[in-house]
């Protein structure tokens, strides 16, 4: 029996020749993610199999001179999860995340991706996942714009205009060829500026930069938001155009009206049970539900204001015509996306298999003989 076990990695360069930044066909691998999850057929942490991760939080002080302690964004978070139907092996995203890591020329979080055999838990490929999460964050957003967005939408408006938002745009505007106008919208007005000149200089499409969020809203058809947590953003409803689609990859606040007289479209609402057992679990329900995106929603959830989640929509029963999507160009649709693992798996799996057939990357020798057996 040969018992070597080899496992290819890819370096950020190795991802870009494989097509990460290629967005349209990322779209459509998100969108076959969200019909598995419709189906079942996947599994993530936690006992609820649909937890987003489990990671290490410092704490706020330590005896131990050498430990770390809590600063803004800084964590270890590990994503493991199984992805069936075509895909059909395990996998791990791992990051570690600081924002002090900016002032180091570094992005705030360094993540790397792992793609197992779900019979050995061999690995398969090792590879750098900066660019992948970007992506996968970005594309999902590209599948609701092509399910829940007015076929006829002219107008986008981009909240928060960092880098994950930048890739949010790239994926949603391959499904909106009719977009003319895009506003952008950042607590830092250069950054507005830099993404509109951006998107002119790249799309060839309007772009502006809006001082004041009312103004980037209000003639929106869609509008993405992927905004810094540094200042909490609030949305009220009379700033949004009738018929939008508002999608949510980063956390809003908003008034009642926002949330109750809107259509919501859920990611994966086993996603979202799993953040509200988790939020009891912890004794501190409105601190945890502070920190996700949904909160607002579970918090009209638990006062009987909207739907039960075992109730409600999400894309993956959209796209499979179990449920409704858009009824009419009048409905006003939030769609809530909050980070998943199977999307990390889905897609490094995608640049494993480019890899094997390209040539790509480097192979690498975990053993020949286990010396362990």
């Amino acid at each position: 029996m040969d018992n070597r076990i080899e496992f290819v990695y890819l370096s950020e360069p190795d991802t870009i020749k494989l097509g990460i930044m290629d967005a349209p066909g990322w779209v459509d691998v998100c969108e076959e993610v969200f019909t598995l999850l419709a189906k079942g057929d996947y599994l993530m942490g936690g006992s609820n199999h649909n937890s987003h991760g489990m990671g290490i939080i410092f704490p706020k002080e330590s005896p131990f001179p050498n430990m770390p302690v809590a600063g803004p964004d800084r964590r270890f978070f590990a994503m493991p999860a199984y992805l069936g139907g075509r895909f059909d092996v395990c996998g791990n995203k791992w990051y570690g995340s600081n924002a002090a890591n900016t002032k180091r020329g570094l992005p705030r979080s360094i993540l790397t991706v792992l793609i197992n055999d779900k019979e050995t838990g061999a690995p398969l490929c090792h590879m750098s996942a900066n660019l992948l999460s970007a992506t996968r964050t970005g594309a999902i957003p590209g599948v609701a714009v092509r399910h829940l967005a007015r076929k006829d939408s002219k107008a986008v408006a981009v909240v928060g205009c960092g880098p994950i938002n930048k890739s949010c745009f790239r994926h949603l505007i391959t499904q909106a060829p009719q977009v003319e106008k895009v506003f952008c919208y950042d607590l830092f007005v250069e950054k507005a500026q830099a993404l509109a000149e951006w998107i002119k200089k790249e799309y060839g499409i309007e772009a502006e930069a809006a001082s004041e969020l009312p103004d980037a809203l209000k003639d929106a058809d869609i509008v993405t938001v992927a905004a810094s947590r540094i200042k909490p953003l609030h949305i009220e409803s009379s700033w949004l155009k009738k018929g939008v689609l508002l999608m949510l990859t980063g956390p809003a606040k908003g008034d009642d009206k926002l949330w109750t007289e809107s259509k919501i479209v859920y990611d994966n609402i086993k996603l979202h049970e799993a953040y509200v057992e988790e939020a009891y679990a912890s004794g501190d329900v409105a601190g945890y539900y502070a920190g996700v995106i949904g909160g607002p929603i579970y918090t009209l959830i638990d006062q009987g204001k909207l739907a039960k989640l075992e109730d409600s929509t999400d894309i993956g029963n959209v796209i499979l015509g179990k449920k409704p999507g858009r009824t009419n160009d009048e409905e006003n649709i939030v769609f809530v996306a909050c980070g998943m693992a199977v999307f990390d798996v889905a897609c490094g799996f995608e640049l494993y298999q480019r890899a094997l057939k390209q040539g790509v990357g480097q192979k690498l020798l975990l053993w020949d003989e286990p010396y362990l057996k």
